[in-house]
């Protein structure tokens, strides 16, 4: 069978589809072509088990032609949205699409009242090919770096080795899923290894200060100088990975790295916390507890809604410090 996988968006959501689209191909031995925006598309151009990528900018007409001509046997929707709608109306085959939880979700954050199944969203990815026979294998999430896009450690100042330093994700899409940085600049104050800071342009402002206040520590800004492989691959090499609500999270949990994460306005009730495959798990999550204004959102703001930002201000730097390796001092 020839099946096409739609998931448009965003990095993390991409990663975490992979198990699906292994299924069909490894297990099923289906061909799977995939649809998603071009911005993310080496993360599935990279994937042996994707024979064809289809990407789009913000309008998706344009692909029809080309996927009509494909006669896909089954379109499995794991976007589930008005546009993948849409698509899957334009070209008339038979789709199964996955249950995003909207109102289960809607009801946590706006009344506290929880009815989310306790499942993580992989599980809800992988119901939409049972009708084909495709059972979750137990090998977790799949990331391939090519070979041209590995970092090699001994370009980069700081003579750091395998295994040998920390990763801290500092950023996040909206600003509720990020520490502070005076936070971040604590944590790694107690820290000895030493830290590599991993982000997007965006974040180049702030790691810029946070190793201002660390000068003379073992801290190494990468922040806008890579690409997404290539923090991977920095990822894929270091110790330990600290990091917010993210895609470089999920990434990590790809690659089967020890995991400390921070979570802020959301919460790993939500189903997309980091999946490992079977026995592999090690994963810490630290976040405030208590606090009746949380979560406020399922995928975060750009300032905190009621002012105060406990959730991230009141966050434990000493218990992430610990879990994170050795103490400095």
């Amino acid at each position: 069978m020839k099946i096409l996988c739609l998931r448009f968006s965003s990095i993390g959501d991409i990663v975490l589809t992979t198990p699906v689209v292994r299924v069909l191909h490894e297990q099923l031995g289906h061909e799977v072509h995939f649809v998603t925006k071009k911005n993310f598309a080496p993360i599935l151009q990279a994937n042996p088990h994707v024979a064809k990528v289809y990407v789009f900018d913000k309008d998706i007409a344009g692909l029809i032609p080309e996927l009509k001509a494909e006669r896909y046997d089954q379109v499995i929707d794991l976007h589930h949205n008005l546009r993948s709608w849409r698509l899957k109306r334009a070209l008339g085959r038979p789709s199964r699409s996955f249950d995003k939880l909207n109102m289960e979700k809607w009801l946590l954050v706006n009344t506290g009242i929880d009815l989310l199944p306790g499942i993580h969203i992989v599980d809800r990815y992988m119901a939409t090919i049972a009708h084909l026979g495709g059972r979750y294998d137990g090998k977790g999430l799949d990331f391939f770096i090519p070979k041209e896009e590995e970092v090699d450690l001994s370009m980069m100042p700081g003579n750091l080795s395998p295994d040998g330093f920390l990763a801290f994700v500092i950023g996040a899409t909206h600003a509720t899923k990020r520490l502070p940085a005076e936070k971040i600049v604590d944590i790694i104050g107690r820290v000895s290894m030493p830290v590599v800071l991993l982000g997007g342009p965006q974040e180049e402002a702030a790691a810029r200060w946070i190793g201002q206040q660390l000068a003379g520590r073992p801290v190494f800004d990468c922040c806008g100088r890579l690409s997404l492989m290539q923090s991977a691959s920095v990822v894929r090499q270091a110790h330990k990975v600290i990091t917010h609500d993210t895609g470089l999270m999920h990434i990590a949990a790809a690659l089967g790295k020890e995991i400390v994460s921070i979570w802020g306005s959301t919460v790993p009730k939500f189903g997309m916390y980091p999946f490992f495959a079977d026995g592999e798990s090690r994963h810490s999550a630290f976040g405030v507890e208590g606090l009746r204004c949380r979560p406020c959102s399922k995928i975060g703001f750009d300032k905190c809604p009621k002012g105060h930002f406990r959730c991230m201000k009141e966050q434990s730097v000493e218990a992430i410090a610990l879990a994170s390796g050795r103490r400095s001092g």
